[in-house]
């Protein structure tokens, strides 16, 4: 008799379509964002050239570069970048590792986590606009209701992701450390850290982000110093391209906060691109 096989019920691995262009734009991915970027500075200037629009509303590319250059040079873009930068940095350390402790905490009790989710969903209701103003009566204008303000929105997003990842740890491998008796803290440090750390990064990515906007907010509401105030000086003197040199610095701070939690990602679950290779 002759054998006859049903090739919809073999394992025989198929070749994902879609594969080819996730290779391509992983190769060619700094390519890729220098066009996006110069399809967006002809565009812009082809506003301007075409609207005949004035600088106030939408300065040109140029005017942006110049008044970039100008203040790297004179000092006034780095002193305000390091006074934003200092806040955003110490406010995502002291709200990650909070938000960690207390998300750990809330992992290991179902009791803890329902007496204290309504006063936790209840702080992320509220706009961090709306108490920045309270937060800097109650502390002042300096350094540490900025830092307060960024901790806070960072807050929810990393102690959730810390949730997920400690609950995501399979129940098997806890039985597995039980069966060679490890202990809490090796339980912790040998398995539960290792096994939620993708989560744990994926709410860090997020924070890192949040964080300039933290500041920012905080800046707008009382400072006489950093980005969230030039942008606030730009805006009160029509001083357009002052504004968009300051968010263009914010945004490659934010851009470079995330690159390096996924750098630290990458550095610390290779274990992870080893199982899917």
């Amino acid at each position: 008799m002759r054998n006859t096989y049903d090739l919809r019920h073999t394992d025989m691995p198929t070749a994902d379509p879609e594969r080819p262009t996730l290779e391509f734009l992983a190769r060619h991915n700094g390519w890729l964002v220098l066009v996006s970027l110069a399809l967006t500075v002809g565009i812009w200037s082809l506003v301007i050239d075409w609207g005949d629009l004035p600088a106030f509303l939408l300065p040109a590319p140029r005017a942006v570069w110049q008044k970039f250059m100008q203040m790297l040079l004179d000092g006034t873009l780095l002193r305000h970048a390091w006074v934003t930068l200092y806040e955003v940095l110490l406010g995502l350390l002291a709200g990650s590792l909070v938000a960690t402790s207390l998300g750990y905490a809330l992992s290991k009790s179902p009791l803890l986590e329902k007496v204290l989710s309504p006063y936790l969903v209840a702080n992320q209701a509220v706009p961090t606009v709306a108490i920045a103003p309270l937060l800097i009566i109650w502390f002042g204008p300096g350094v540490f209701s900025k830092v307060l303000i960024c901790a806070l929105i960072v807050f929810f997003p990393v102690m959730v992701n810390t949730i997920i990842g400690f609950r995501a740890v399979s129940a098997n491998l806890y039985d597995l450390m039980r069966s060679m008796r490890a202990t809490r803290a090796q339980t912790l440090r040998l398995l539960e850290l290792p096994a939620a750390l993708p989560v744990l990064f994926g709410g860090l990515r997020i924070g890192a982000a949040l964080s300039v906007i933290g500041a920012v907010v905080g800046e707008f509401v009382g400072s006489d110093k950093g980005l969230g105030f030039l942008i606030n000086v730009g805006r009160g003197q029509y001083d357009t391209a002052l504004v968009f040199v300051s968010i263009i610095t914010l945004i490659l701070m934010a851009l470079s906060l995330y690159g390096l939690a996924m750098l630290a990602e990458k550095r610390t679950t290779r274990w992870k691109a080893a199982d899917r290779g």
